[in-house]
């Protein structure tokens, strides 16, 4: 903080948003009036103020870049929300479709180490299950565990724990969610009566679902599921009469009980496997639901889009780039069986690039997940692409703004989203890649610590309007009284 660059270093940080790790740029770029041609501005990375153009890395994990996370969870959540509530090019009425908030887990494995709520860990061997098993270890645990607890996600014994099974599950985790929307539709075809290829004549489902690892290295599915009215251009149609939440609960819980898969054998003498989620499966429609966390507390719309915003940021940070002897266990797995069907492809003469799990060993750092954490359906709300796009071209016109000495007026903005918004000027640039990151650890630790205290402010600032707000309220009420 004393070195003689440190105003330029402050300067450069918070043109990025204090981003830990930055791509640096050589290069110049020119913007042109699109209507005649003129060169308004110039640019060049040299009158950056550390000589190179720094850009935002983009990463959406917290545990790698607290800024850009909490960019990305901004975006999620408006993405998410305006699917429930509307806005951002989503029509008010769409509040009115029933929804529900759907969380579908893995099946067990093994037995593992949990809060169970507050109560025992396992003071109770299952049924059929002596207290001891075969390598001699306890099948029950009598402590009460904390949230800190480093035996949480754990294996009971790690000899007995299906670790080849886990991996499995985890590689066709993103099959098991295709073939469930297809039982979703197929399941409301059925109850309305209809051919299931007439089904959007009457209804379509919309969906955004986010993935999130479990303690024991196990995705599970969080997703906001939708129900619309006939497919139009438009989307978004009211729903008829009769499709209520309740009734989407009820389809959703049956389509998730119908899912199965035969994943295809690991090599020739793997064992023959049916997977399907697991049994532990919690759906709620929204409108009349309460918290799982708090269930003297409604839940809202804009609870559950903070929520799925948390899991999309926070979904493969901490616990993927932790060490535990059950993590360690999972990545040495996948890289034996990976190891293991190199060696029968070579031994066969047969492609290694034609086997269904010829690149599991490309994501053993993802414990064998290879799914998108945050995806949606078509229609169900504006594209994270949209949302960007309005940033950037708020970003342009607040700069011309700037040079043109005028005041920006940002009460009319609503065509930022517009897709057929007209672009008055063109950037034509060359830039080439000089390395990521800053100079220095002291340089990515200030941007880290920066980007912390922006966080910070602003839940200061959410829940300062919250007091206030409430406060407001309550002088209403007793106004009321009055």
């Amino acid at each position: 903080m004393l070195s003689r660059d440190f105003d330029a270093w402050s300067e450069a940080a918070s043109r990025v948003g204090h981003c830990a790790n930055p791509i640096r740029l050589h290069g110049s770029s020119h913007t042109v009036d699109t209507r005649t041609g003129e060169v308004l501005g110039s640019f060049s990375s040299k009158d950056s103020p550390l000589g190179v153009l720094h850009v935002r890395c983009g990463n959406r994990r917290a545990a790698e870049c607290p800024s850009c996370s909490r960019l990305y969870a901004a975006d999620t959540f408006h993405l998410i929300r305006a699917g429930v509530t509307g806005g951002k090019g989503v029509p008010d009425h769409v509040s009115d479709n029933p929804l529900v908030f759907a969380t579908l887990t893995a099946p067990s494995f093994g037995l593992v180490h949990g809060t169970r709520g507050g109560r025992k860990c396992r003071p109770f061997t299952p049924k059929g299950v002596s207290g001891v098993c075969e390598h001699g270890r306890p099948t029950v645990c009598h402590a009460t565990h904390d949230d800190c607890d480093d035996l949480l996600g754990q294996p009971l014994c790690r000899d007995c724990y299906d670790y080849v099974g886990h991996i499995v599950w985890q590689w066709w985790a993103p099959e098991l969610w295709r073939r469930f929307t297809i039982n979703v539709r197929r399941a409301l075809a059925k109850t309305l009566g209809v051919a299931e290829s007439r089904l959007p004549d009457h209804l379509t489902l919309q969906y955004a679902k986010v993935a999130e690892y479990q303690l024991r290295g196990l995705i599970h599915f969080h997703a906001l599921i939708r129900l619309d009215g006939p497919k139009t251009d438009d989307g978004f149609a009211p729903t008829p009469a009769g499709a209520t939440a309740a009734l989407l609960a009820h389809v959703v819980e049956q389509a998730v009980t119908a899912v199965s898969f035969d994943a295809p054998p690991l090599y020739e003498d793997d064992p023959a496997r049916t997977l399907r989620f697991g049994a532990q499966v919690d759906v709620r429609p929204i409108k009349t639901s309460r918290r799982t966390d708090d269930p003297d507390r409604q839940l809202t719309a804009g609870q559950v889009a903070g929520y799925l915003a948390k899991y999309a940021t926070k979904s493969a940070g901490d616990l993927v780039n932790g060490d535990n002897p059950h993590l360690r266990r999972l990545r040495a797995t996948i890289a034996e069986v990976t190891d293991h069907i190199a060696t029968d492809a070579r031994g066969e003469g047969t492609p290694l690039r034609e086997h269904p799990y010829a690149l599991l060993g490309k994501w053993n750092r993802m414990l064998g997940f290879r799914g998108h954490f945050s995806t949606k359906s078509r229609r169900y709300s504006i594209t994270l692409g949209r949302l960007r796009r309005a940033r950037t071209r708020f970003q342009r016109r607040l700069s011309d703004a700037s040079r043109q000495g005028k005041t920006l007026d940002v009460r009319d903005l609503d065509d930022l989203l517009a897709d057929d918004f007209e672009q008055t000027t063109l950037v034509v640039g060359r830039w080439s890649y000089a390395g990521s990151g800053w100079d220095t650890e002291g340089d990515a630790e200030l941007a880290k610590a920066a980007a912390a205290r922006a966080r910070e402010y602003a839940q200061w600032r959410q829940h300062t309007a919250s007091i206030r707000h409430h406060r407001r309220a309550i002088r209403v009420g007793e106004k009321g009284n009055e």
